[in-house]
């Protein structure tokens, strides 16, 4: 078998192949390809020299087949579905996947719009599965090294953003939270009594500082941290066992604070800062998947935000 160089032949041709040898005639085939009569008549012609070949002989009725055209009729049906399967754009069906979405976040985060995600699946997608990760972690590095598919996040990537996408989940104000007991329960803090306070903060990575810490340092103030930790969800005890406060997303605060001796306000004025932002990021290689695509518009569904 001679060896061929495919850069050499305009794969296009094998379309124009088929319809004459289905059709087994040039005018036919050319209705059925939507060309003009010349154009299919010139393009036999190169197909008879890159098969070396004639492939279509007159006859009493018309034209036959050569014995190379009847013998790679079946074989070429099948190459130009192939092709079809490779270039169509595959095909989801939420029903019947069994695929597994990975997403990861802070516990808290995750829990605000992950179980929408999950009760919309029971119902459009019961196969699929969810692998939560909330273990403190770099979830932008989670995503870079394609780990998960999905990561919820308030705290912006340090950097590669130019590899992610991201949509807005939720707006919310930040607030600080204390124990029903604590001295300043009842009292509107001013930022001398903020610093006055023992306090507690969250960061997953231990990377950067807090922004209250960032506001304080360019007034040259510095608050007394006592306390930090890698999750939300023992905020609430603290809080109630201790003098310690807490600066936290709204959003956050109002899940934490269900049945707990804990109240919330607003910082001082000083310390007030823009809303909050959460996102749901993803990297580019998942933007176009079919699977990924229903996943980010089941999230968005459930965080009452239209599908991007």
């Amino acid at each position: 078998m001679r060896k061929v160089n495919l850069r050499s032949v305009d794969l296009n041709l094998l379309v124009v192949l088929e319809a004459l040898l289905s059709e087994k005639q040039v005018t036919r085939a050319a209705e059925k390809l939507h060309m003009s009569q010349p154009a299919v008549s010139r393009a036999l012609q190169r197909l008879r020299s890159v098969f070396s070949d004639p492939l279509l002989v007159r006859s009493a009725e018309g034209y036959d087949l050569t014995t190379r055209a009847t013998e790679m009729m079946g074989d070429l049906k099948t190459i130009l579905q192939s092709v079809e399967q490779i270039i169509a754009e595959p095909e989801f069906l939420p029903f019947t996947s069994k695929q597994h979405v990975k997403i990861a976040g802070p516990d808290l985060e995750t829990a605000l719009y992950v179980p929408d995600l999950m009760a919309m699946m029971r119902h459009e997608a019961p196969d699929m599965q969810i692998d939560l990760d909330s273990r403190p972690a770099d979830y932008f590095e989670m995503l870079s090294k394609g780990e998960i598919h999905f990561a919820i996040s308030g705290v912006p990537p340090d950097g590669g953003e130019d590899q992610l996408h991201r949509v807005l989940l939720d707006t919310t104000e930040r607030a600080i939270i204390m124990g029903a007991q604590h001295p300043f329960a009842n009292k509107r803090l001013s930022l001398d009594d903020y610093l006055k306070c023992r306090h507690g903060y969250v960061s997953i990575t231990g990377k950067g500082l807090p922004m209250a810490d960032i506001r304080l340092k360019a007034m040259g103030k510095k608050r007394n941290t006592s306390l930090r930790l890698t999750s939300f969800m023992t905020v609430a005890d603290f809080c109630e066992k201790t003098d310690l406060i807490f600066m936290l997303p709204v959003n956050l605060i109002e899940r934490l604070a269900v049945g707990r001796a804990v109240v919330w306000q607003s910082p001082p004025e000083a310390l007030q800062a823009e809303p909050l932002q959460f996102y749901l990021y993803w990297h580019a290689r998942d933007h176009h998947d079919p699977m990924h695509r229903w996943v980010r518009s089941a999230i968005l569904r459930g965080a009452g935000r239209n599908s991007s």
